[in-house]
């Protein structure tokens, strides 16, 4: 199984998230990919990069994003079939997104992590956003970035790539 990451719009592939969140895929014997949006500002122009990268990965994938990069991950996912969606403050909802409804989530394990804090994305939002699909929803006291419950998240992911590899399992 393999985990790709998709990161946000001022981030990079190897941003801090991506880096410590690879470590857990790593250590649970997964391999991991970290697509690369710099100078691609368009959220739809980084989804059909992602969907080229999707469309020439063998066996079943996690996707993994942040902000506009779990927005780029979700739309994929609507065109090229995935095992799971582990999302960081998930850019949806908002103005200058293509995509704002109608994404098919059933038989995708779903989990979202928001911070109470968020000023670009609002909470009700993604809470929203949650409960029209059922996903598992962890509101932490962070902002945006989430880099204040790192180890939070770190310990979710673990605890979601787990689940996800009983299931293929």
């Amino acid at each position: 199984m393999k985990v790709i990451f998709s990161h946000g719009k001022e981030s990079g592939p190897y941003g801090q998230k991506i880096v410590q969140m690879s470590q857990v895929a790593l250590t649970k014997g997964l391999q991991v990919q970290s697509v690369d949006y710099l100078g691609i500002s368009e959220p739809e122009a980084r989804v059909e990069k992602l969907v080229k990268v999707l469309s020439v990965t063998n066996g079943p994938c996690l996707l993994v994003g942040s902000s506009m990069g779990a927005y780029v991950s979700l739309v994929a996912s609507q065109t090229v079939p995935v095992a799971g969606l582990f999302l960081l403050a998930p850019a949806v909802g908002l103005p200058g997104y293509a995509m704002q409804s109608g994404f098919q989530l059933e038989g995708v394990s779903t989990s979202i992590c928001h911070g109470w804090g968020d000023k670009v994305v609002p909470v009700s939002n993604v809470v929203a956003f949650a409960e029209e699909h059922r996903a598992d929803l962890h509101l932490l006291d962070s902002d945006h970035r989430l880099t204040s419950v790192m180890p939070d998240i770190k310990t979710l992911f673990a605890l979601w790539v787990d689940v996800q590899l009983g299931r293929a399992g």
